[in-house]
């Protein structure tokens, strides 16, 4: 038996906003220690004995977070051979139509079991839930459709449930899956809790990949025909796989849950349907109280990230990236810092940031979709200052990477080079710049910045004309497939 991992990477996390941005969203995050919500479901399987891992996973998501998802994945080691695939989707269809294709990709190779994981979720306590799995494993390698459901520890209205029937007598602690159920009020999520019946609804899943293909056949044929299109149209683009675009667009958004899991015991002839319980510390950190719920705490319940100084403050979450912040005299607060947007909200009423975002994008504001400091697959740029007509970057281009071969017909542009090596063309010309070298890119003037060194290059560049959006630039010529005109 072979378990592959299936992880989903799509979605926008708006409430956990300003640090999660439609560009930059959740998953792509460090919340809690090191790595980033992606590169700790990526590694999750690290160290399961239970069975044959097969070290290269599919993560789907969309295009435009290609290149900080494989650079992610390249720091945590899943390069090489072990490199996953990462497969594209032109648009956000949900999440059944996102596993179809990764059981597609992975059906063209054998039958494994997946293991299906969305990108953005916290487990505290990684041994008890490879225990967990290989529990689920067992079942879906004999064809069961296997759900994990989290103990739940407290009465949560924000979460769908899922009821367990009788326990399966070959499995230590495996039952039948009786029903989902939608998110309950206060008074029946008492209830449900009470009766030990009832367990929140993970979104983690285990099936083999037949076994989806078939399932998603049986109940929308109309969704399994528009991927199967897709993934036979697909082409490979450097690291990533893309999908047909024409034929993806016409497939219906539906969710795994609806599409399939909440079906399956009205057809017990497509294979029996299981929940797993699983008490291993998990979160879907779905607000910046649910973090706080989560994160180490000093012994007056405050939890801190970057460089966070707390004065007579109680249960208090500071969320610092860039500059120091000082809690004098919260209680119950939330405080989350970036570089160009400050989060200060009362802890019961962080999922309410979600209207804050609502009415930014109302107003036009980019605030929603980036952040100050960008990332390209070159490496990344920083805008440490802007007006009317110019403004600064901070740019650093990874070692051997090189920008478009790109023009602008608003905009000049002065570069100082900090440390490193730059090769420079401008025109006909192509030189070298060394530490504290500049050079001038006049108006109109075809240019592309390169490494041909070792170390990150790092240079200062001052934009100054009528207009300095990112959509005045023409290319000609582009390493990393982007469109050029």
């Amino acid at each position: 038996m072979t378990i592959k991992s299936v992880i989903l990477s799509g979605g926008s996390g708006t409430r956990l906003w300003p640090a999660s941005r439609e560009s930059h969203p959740k998953q792509l995050l460090a919340l809690t220690g090191e790595h980033s919500l992606l590169q700790e479901t990526a590694l999750r399987l690290n160290g399961f004995a239970a069975g044959e891992v097969d070290p290269q996973a599919i993560v789907v998501t969309n295009a435009e977070y290609r290149f900080i998802i494989a650079e992610q994945l390249r720091q945590i080691g899943a390069a090489g051979a072990n490199a996953p695939r990462i497969v594209l989707e032109p648009a956000g269809r949900n999440t059944a139509p996102a596993l179809t294709l990764a059981a597609l990709l992975a059906a063209s190779e054998g039958d494994p079991v997946l293991l299906v994981m969305p990108a953005d979720h916290l487990i505290g306590d990684v041994a008890v839930f490879h225990r967990a799995i290989a529990e689920g494993a067992a079942q879906a390698h004999k064809g069961a459709f296997v759900t994990f459901g989290i103990v739940p520890a407290h009465a949560e209205t924000g979460y769908g449930y899922i009821r367990a029937g009788d326990a399966l007598s070959e499995a230590p602690s495996a039952r039948a899956l009786a029903e989902f159920v939608e998110k309950p009020d206060p008074a029946t999520a008492e209830r449900y809790v009470a009766s030990g019946e009832y367990f929140w609804n993970s979104g983690i899943f285990m099936m083999r990949a037949s076994a989806w293909l078939a399932a998603i056949e049986f109940f929308h044929p109309e969704i399994a025909a528009a991927c199967r299109l897709a993934h036979e149209g697909r082409h490979q683009d450097f690291d990533f796989v893309r999908v047909d675009e024409a034929a993806f667009l016409a497939c219906a958004s539906e969710s795994i849950d609806y599409a399939v899991m909440e079906r399956l015991t009205a057809a017990p002839e497509l294979g029996r349907a299981v929940v797993v319980p699983l008490d291993a510390g998990w979160s879907d950190i779905g607000a910046w109280d649910a973090l706080w719920a989560v994160s180490a705490k000093d012994a007056e319940g405050n939890a801190a990230r970057g460089e966070v100084m707390f004065e007579g403050s109680r249960n208090t979450l500071v969320h610092a990236q860039d500059r120091l912040v000082a809690a004098v005299g919260c209680d119950d607060m939330v405080i989350v810092e970036t570089a160009d947007a400050v989060l200060v909200a009362a802890k019961d009423r962080t999922q309410d940031v979600k209207k804050v975002v609502a009415r930014l994008k109302a107003e036009g504001r980019t605030l929603t979709q980036s952040h100050r400091k960008v990332y390209r697959p070159w490496g990344w740029y920083d805008s440490i200052d802007h007006g009317g007509r110019f403004q600064v970057k901070h740019i650093v281009v990874n070692p051997g990477a090189k920008l478009s071969l790109q023009m602008h017909h608003h905009r000049a542009e002065h570069w100082i080079v900090v440390s490193g090596t730059a090769e420079v063309t401008r025109d006909a010309d192509t030189f070298l710049l060394g530490e504290n070298q500049s050079t001038y890119i006049p108006l109109g003037s075809t240019h592309r910045l390169a490494n041909p060194g070792k170390l990150p290059l790092q240079l200062i560049e001052v934009q100054s004309g009528s207009y300095l959006d990112e959509d005045d630039i023409v290319r000609f010529e582009d390493t990393y497939g982007r469109d050029t005109n």
